[in-house]
C-alpha cells in the first residue's frame, strides 16, 4: 500500500557522471512509495544529460557550482527557486556541506541524508553509511526510515530514439559483428590503465577472438582513444569524444562485453545489464563502486599500497603506479574472455603466447 507522504521530493547529486547513474535507483523507488509525488533531481550541468527521457522524473534542475553560479549570490537564487517549489521531502546521498545546507535553507521539512555528511546536523532523517555496501544499496537506504525495503532496483537510463539512431550510424563500421567497448578515461589520470596495454588487449581480442573493439568516452577522452586506434592499423572504432553520455550507454548496452576503469562507463554497463571486466589500481570495489547486479570480472593485483585513494589521485603517491603499469594485458585479456566463454562459448582463434610481452606494437 502506497504511504501518505510528500507531494514534491527532491533527488541532489551534484558530483560525477557516475555518481548521478548510482543514483537513479532512488527515482524509482521514491516513485514506489510515492507514486503521485513529483520527483525532481538537482545536479551539475555536466550530468544533466543523462537523465533526459527518464520517465518518472519531472525536473532536472542544473546547478552549476563549479562555473557560473559558483559563489554565495547563485546559491541564494536557488536556495529561493526551491523554496519556492515547496518540496516536502530531499534525499542527498552526495556529502558535502553545500548539498545539506541547500536542503536546509529551502526550507525543505523531511530532508534524509547519511552520517558520512559534513552536513549531517542539517538532516532530521540520518542514516548510517556503510562502507562495505554498493553505493546503489547505500542511497537506498536513505529511503527506510519511509518504510522502503530493498527489491533488487539498478540503475536505468533511457537513449532517446535519435541517440539510437546516431549509434546506428557510427556502428556501421562494424556492421553487425559483435564487439567489445572499451573505456579507457577517467577524471582522475591514476585510475587510467595504460594506453598501451589497452591497445595490446584491443589486438588480442580481434586476433584471438574475432571481436572488434569500439572505444567510448567524452570529449576530454578523445586524444586517449585516438592515440589506442593509431595503434591499432584501424581495427579500433573510436567513438571517444563523438557521443553523448546516453549515446555512450547505448554504445554500452549493445557490446558483448565493457572493459572500463573504474569511472562511469563502469556504471553505464551496470544500467544497460552489459557484461563488464572492470579495471582497479588504486581504488578497489569494495569501496561501493564496483559493478553492480551484471556478469563481471575484477582485474586488479595485490599490492600492499593498495587502495591509496577513495577516488583517484592525479598522481601515484610513491611515484610507481604500479598497480597499473604491473595490471598485464594478458591478465585483462584472459578475464574477458573467461567472461566471453561463461557467457556464449565463444573460443579463442590464436595462442595467447604470440602476444605477450609484446608492447604497444602489438
Amino acid at each position: 500500500m502506497a504511504l501518505e507522504g510528500p507531494k514534491r521530493i527532491l533527488i541532489v547529486q551534484t558530483a560525477f557522471l557516475g555518481d548521478v547513474i548510482l543514483a537513479t535507483p532512488l527515482i524509482r523507488a521514491c516513485k514506489g512509495l510515492w507514486p503521485e509525488a513529483t520527483v525532481d533531481f538537482l545536479c551539475i550541468p555536466q550530468t544533466a544529460p543523462l537523465l533526459e527521457n527518464h520517465p518518472l522524473l519531472g525536473q532536472v534542475i542544473p546547478y552549476d557550482k563549479r562555473g557560473k553560479e559558483r559563489g554565495l549570490l547563485p546559491l541564494v537564487r536557488l536556495i529561493r527557486s526551491l523554496r519556492a517549489r515547496r518540496y516536502g521531502l530531499a534525499i542527498v546521498p552526495h556529502p558535502s556541506l553545500r548539498s545539506a545546507v541547500l536542503v536546509s535553507a529551502a526550507g525543505i521539512p523531511l530532508r534524509a541524508g547519511s552520517n558520512r555528511s559534513a552536513g549531517k546536523w542539517l538532516f532530521n532523517r540520518l542514516v548510517h553509511y556503510e562502507k562495505g555496501r554498493h553505493e546503489v544499496e547505500r542511497n537506498l537506504k536513505l529511503l527506510r526510515p519511509f518504510g522502503w525495503e530493498a527489491r533488487g532496483l539498478r540503475p536505468e537510463l533511457f537513449p532517446s530514439r535519435s541517440d539510437c539512431r546516431r549509434v546506428d550510424e557510427l556502428l556501421a563500421a562494424v556492421g553487425h559483428s559483435p564487439f567489445v567497448a572499451l573505456a579507457p578515461g577517467s577524471v582522475w589520470p591514476t585510475k587510467r590503465w595504460p594506453t598501451r596495454s589497452f591497445s595490446q588487449l584491443a589486438a588480442r581480442l580481434e586476433a584471438e577472438l574475432g571481436l572488434r573493439c569500439v572505444l567510448v568516452g567524452g570529449q576530454e577522452d578523445k586524444e586517449l582513444g585516438e592515440e589506442i586506434a593509431s595503434s591499432s592499423r584501424g581495427s579500433v572504432l573510436n567513438l571517444a569524444g563523438k557521443l553523448t553520455p546516453l549515446q555512450s550507454a547505448e554504445v554500452i548496452r549493445r557490446a558483448r562485453v565493457l572493459v572500463t576503469n573504474d569511472t562511469a562507463p563502469l556504471h553505464m554497463a551496470s544500467a544497460t545489464g552489459t557484461p563488464v571486466v572492470a579495471i582497479f589500481g588504486p581504488t578497489v570495489p569494495e569501496f561501493g563502486f564496483g559493478p553492480y547486479r551484471v556478469p563481471h570480472r575484477i582485474a586488479q593485483i595485490p599490492l600492499a599500497c593498495r587502495p591509496c585513494s577513495t577516488h583517484g589521485g592525479k598522481r601515484c603517491p610513491i611515484g610507481t603506479f604500479a598497480c597499473m603499469e604491473n595490471l598485464h594485458p594478458e591478465l585483462v585479456f584472459d578475464l574477458t574472455a573467461q567472461l566471453l566463454e561463461e557467457l556464449d562459448g565463444v573460443e579463442r582463434k590464436g595462442k595467447t603466447e604470440q602476444f605477450l610481452d609484446r608492447g604497444s606494437d602489438a
